[in-house]
This record gives C-alpha cells, structure tokens and sequence, in this order.
C-alpha cells in the first residue's frame, strides 16, 4: 500500500507544477494576445493547482493507518477531497461562464495569430498530463487521483475549445471577435459536465455503493480452493481511499469444531490478503452446512 500511496504523491505533484507553470503561460498569451479564452483557460489551470494541493493533502492524510479512533483507517478521506475538488471545478466553470457573457457583450480585438500555437502546445501537453495521471490513479485505484487527471482532460478540451473559437475569430475576421468567448461559454458547460462525471464515483464510495462484482467473484474464487470451505454466502466489498474492507460469510461443515472453523477462516483471510494486497482487512462469518 505505501508504494502506492508514493506513486499517487509523486503524481500529484507534477500535476501542481504542471498546472501552476500552464496557468502562467495562458495568463500571459491571453493577456498580451487579447484572447478571454485563454485568459479563462488560465482560471481554471490556476483552480486546478489548488484542487491538485488538495489531493494531495487528502492522500497524504487517506493513506494513515488506523487507529483507535479511526478503526476503519482513514480513507474516506479520499473522496472528500475529491468533493472539494468537484467544488473548484463548479466555481471555475460559473466564473468563466459569467466572465465569458461579459466579454461577449463588449466589443474586443480579434486575438493574435500567435495564441493558436500556444493552444496547441497546451492541448497536446494537458492530454499526455491526463494520460499518465489516469495511468496512476489506475494504478494506485485512487479516486482523488482519477479527478485529478480529469481536470487535466476538461483542461485539454477547453484549450481545444479556445483554440477552435480563436481560429473562427481569425479566419473569418470582422463580426467574429466574439468567438473565443463563446468558446470559452461552451467550455465551462463542458467543466460542469465532467464534474458531474468526477463526482459520481466519489458519491459511491462514502455511500458504500455495490459496484464491485468482479472484485468479489475473484475473492469468491480464491475463497472457495481453501481446503474446509463448501461455498461462500454473502460477499460485501466497501473501499476506503485506496484500499478495501471486506465482509464474507463462509460455509463449512457443521461436524467440525469451533477450533477449526477459526482456522479455516484464518486460512481465508490470510489467502485473500496474499493475492489482494489492496485489501485491508477481511471480516469472515461462519456458517454451518
């Protein structure tokens, strides 16, 4: 578990520099280029470097141990972090959607040649950020993390955006000043969305929500090879930042003594920790055939 708890770490990190130096570079060419498109991807690359430090912070503290007051660990941690970041995803879309009717109404220069290859160069950068932060947070199975490479992937298309509302603007010239910032509008629609996309799998994991069947049909694979074990009943999965809790039902023989029972389900629980180490601990009931 600590190695995956580092590579999430390290991941978040270059997620916080990352955004914080694109946030500088779109600021700047948004500025000087005459582009709110740019200037609004700029907000939400700036919004991204807070939820990023968020993240990390939540990892960090996800990843405790448990104790006496925290007998489950401390990973519900992870998807509370990961509402707080769906919040600066929410705040960032409203203020480039106010900004960007602001912008619409008044009348701008058309903006310069020069922005679209720095668009470019964002789109590409922010989909191989996406790219290898989604690889880790499917790596570490962090929820936090997978809404980190999120951002990176709604930052991509909204600079795809810009770009395509700031070439409509060029090529097409007087009476279409206005595009990039209708860009930027049909940008933060799309920021709300994947929110809304990042939020959903956070909201089952702090309601304990049945989403694991093929995690529990390998448990109950592995279960049912150890030697005493007739079949398996219930199976309930709950996962707590980057781990899992587990309650089983086992069925045995009725014949067999207390003594080996417990055994038996020592046995079980020691098996599934050996093949799952993303497993924490596994709560086995007894059942009698």
């Amino acid at each position: 578990m600590q190695e995956k708890t580092d590579k999430a770490i390290k991941a978040s990190w270059l997620s916080i520099l990352g955004n914080a130096l694109l946030a500088i570079a779109k600021f700047l060419t948004g500025i000087f280029g005459n582009s709110y498109a740019l200037i609004a991807d700029g907000i939400e690359s700036t919004t991204d470097v807070f939820s990023s430090f968020l993240v990390l912070l939540g990892l960090k503290y996800s990843s405790k141990p448990p104790d006496e007051n925290h007998p489950y660990g401390h990973g519900k941690a992870e998807p509370l972090i990961t509402f707080a970041v769906v919040g600066f995803l929410v705040l960032s879309a409203i203020l480039i959607a106010y900004e960007s009717i602001q912008h619409i109404q008044t009348p701008h220069k058309v903006p310069e040649p020069y922005t679209l290859v720095v668009l470019g160069i964002i789109v590409i950068i922010k989909e191989i950020f996406y790219r290898k932060i989604s690889k880790k947070s499917e790596e570490t199975n962090s929820t936090s993390l997978k809404a980190d490479a999120w951002h990176h992937r709604s930052d991509a298309i909204t600079s795809l955006m810009a770009f395509i509302g700031i070439s409509i603007a060029l090529f097409m010239g007087k009476g279409y000043e206005a595009a990039d910032d209708w860009a930027a509008l049909f940008a933060s629609g799309f920021i709300l969305y994947n929110a809304y996309l990042i939020l959903r799998p956070a909201l089952a994991e702090v309601m304990d929500e049945h989403v694991y069947d093929d995690f529990i049909a390998n448990i109950r694979k592995v279960t049912i090879k150890v030697p005493g074990v007739l079949e398996t009943e219930k199976c309930n999965v709950r996962k707590t930042g980057m781990a899992y809790h587990v309650d089983l039902h086992i069925i045995v023989n009725s014949e067999i003594s207390v003594r080996k029972g417990h055994d038996i389900a020592h046995q079980v629980k020691n098996e599934l920790l050996a093949h799952y180490p993303e497993i924490l601990d596994v709560l086995i009931h007894v059942e009698p055939n």
